[in-house]
């Protein structure tokens, strides 16, 4: 994914703030940690007791409910509480869920590192993972099993962006009338207009194909279309129920046609795009 790069000034000093505020950079133990949190809320583990058995009442179920001794032995001797119980603490304690997560080695924004780091062989539709709103994040997509980085496909609820940017500035995309695509690293159907490896912006609420008003390759309107085997990013062309997809004269593409709707579905016109303009390995830097 390098090559990419949203660079926002006058952030830093927040980030620097928020990074140094979060748990994981408090040299503790996890045990100790919760029990600091206690003390300072100034509750007994009686009471902790009492609090979470009215969480485990009012969600039915036992597993959220933490008993004095329970708790004591969590604090003493750092064993690892399961998800229930750990929400129920972060209730009590007033704490983040997902701070407690990382006090025990859980980070949910190493996922992100995790999906560029192991790339799967398919794209998919993907949402957003916030971990946690108040924190800066990197590239937050989450992919699902059968993401594949060389065939197209929509990416849900997400943005291109690139480094280390406030969750609340994603927060601010136009989710509910646009979807996100992927064109796939070995899709060259639109090459070199738009690159594979590129993110796109789709317009759900237009999916009429123009044939005409327009008088250049950049002027005419493409179109991501959803296929019975997958997705594709083209020019269009309909004649009766037949749908023509149209490469780039320069990609070398041949051009496809699926019936309508059986075969293929367009799902809008692409209004935005982010472009690798240096394709993945053309590192130079000394």
């Amino acid at each position: 994914m390098a090559g990419f790069r949203l660079i926002i000034t006058g952030l830093n000093p927040v980030l620097l703030r928020l990074e140094l505020e979060t748990p994981t950079r408090l040299i503790v133990q996890p045990g100790d940690y919760l029990r600091d949190l206690r003390n300072r809320l100034g509750v007994t583990t009686r009471e902790v007791e009492e609090l979470s058995r009215k969480i485990a009442e009012d969600r039915d179920n036992e597993e959220f409910s933490i008993s004095n001794a329970w708790l004591t032995q969590l604090e003493n001797k750092n064993s690892v509480p399961s998800i229930y119980k750990l929400f129920s603490l972060s209730v009590i304690y007033r704490a983040k869920f997902v701070d407690l997560l990382s006090i025990f080695g859980v980070k949910l924004e190493d996922s992100v590192r995790y999906h560029t780091s192991l790339p799967l062989q398919n794209t998919h539709l993907a949402s957003i993972e916030v971990a946690d709103r108040d924190k800066a994040v990197r590239f937050p997509v989450r992919f699902d099993r059968g993401f594949r980085m060389e065939t197209t496909s929509l990416i849900s609820r997400m943005v291109e962006v690139w480094g280390e940017v406030p969750i609340a500035l994603i927060q601010k995309l136009d989710v509910r009338n646009c979807q996100y695509g992927f064109i796939g690293m070995e899709d060259h159907t639109m090459d070199p207009l738009l690159r594979p490896g590129s993110f796109v912006q789709i317009d759900s609420h237009r999916k009429r194909i123009d044939a005409t008003g327009w008088r250049t390759e950049l002027d005419r309107p493409i179109y991501f279309v959803e296929l019975r085997d997958g997705y594709a990013c083209s020019w269009c062309e309909t004649r009766g129920a037949n749908l023509t997809l149209v490469p780039h004269p320069l990609s070398g593409c041949a051009i496809r046609r699926f019936a309508l709707p059986q075969e293929a579905e367009i799902i809008g016109q692409v209004t935005a795009v982010a472009m690798r303009l240096v394709s993945a390995g053309d590192d130079h830097r000394d």
